[in-house]
């Protein structure tokens, strides 16, 4: 883990109000795996750090951030001009971990739940694996711009409205694709992994999610974000943000 200030190599908005920032940070890009986050301090006027998936790296010393502005802090972030410096402490957390046999990987994305996917098709990729990638937003204009995913990703979308790819939710896509993956992985809502657990043919996959909870500290030290699981109390911040989908207790998750 290592904190200190990053410069800014470029900040561009690429769907309406989600940003795409890249920095330059060597020590967190050479330590990071898919999965893991960074807590960013988005200006001084913000008491605490805003947790951010690792969304792409490049050239071993850059790192780049998908975030969506909600608020005084991602809106600070938002207004970062390439040679402004970031304070980041990184990288933090459980990632995803690929099994050393499989070779076709299934990631599903629900909106800007493709922020820490895009860097496990990354890594998947340069394994050798086969990634396909199921991409969903209610309208085309949410969905995330192809020729920023890794191009031997193979990309299919669904949008709510049909204004893109087929028309309906993301995990619609799921039973014409589970029984080809050899493992899947996902990031999204939370009503996004409900769905997933009601399916039967996804239990023999064991899926692995990416949970996005509020956090306070990012170290496990405020207990903000902790879980029930089927094997305990977790902490997001500690213990995931990866989890196994079939270990969460769903119904004790109404809080976020």
């Amino acid at each position: 883990m290592k904190q200190g200030f990053a410069p800014v190599i470029s900040n561009t908005e690429v769907m309406p109000g989600v940003y795409l920032i890249w920095l330059e940070f060597p020590q967190i890009a050479t330590e990071a795996q898919p999965g893991q986050f960074v807590m960013v301090r988005c200006g001084q006027e913000t008491l605490l750090r805003r947790p951010l998936s690792i969304h792409q790296l490049a050239e071993a010393t850059k790192l780049a951030f998908l975030f969506t502005v909600v608020g005084k802090g991602t809106h600070w972030l938002s207004q970062r001009q390439a040679g402004d410096n970031i304070d980041l402490l990184g990288p933090l957390g459980r990632g995803f971990s690929i099994h050393p046999a499989s070779r076709n990987l299934l990631l599903v994305a629900g909106g800007i739940g493709i922020a820490p996917l895009c860097f496990l098709a990354q890594e998947a990729l340069k394994q050798g694996c086969s990634v396909r990638l199921l991409l969903g937003a209610p309208t085309a204009s949410q969905l995330y711009p192809k020729h920023l995913l890794p191009a031997d990703a193979k990309l299919i979308t669904t949008t709510e409205d049909g204004t893109a790819g087929r028309k309906g939710i993301v995990t619609d896509l799921l039973p014409d694709f589970a029984s080809w993956a050899d493992q899947i992985f996902a990031c999204g809502p939370t009503s996004m992994y409900r769905a997933m657990a009601e399916q039967k043919l996804l239990r023999a996959k064991s899926p692995q999610i990416s949970l996005e909870i509020r956090m306070g500290c990012g170290r496990g030290v405020c207990y903000g974000c902790t879980v029930k699981t089927k094997s305990g109390l977790k902490q997001v911040c500690t213990d995931g943000p990866v989890f196994d989908l079939a270990d969460i207790i769903w119904d004790e998750l109404s809080y976020f």
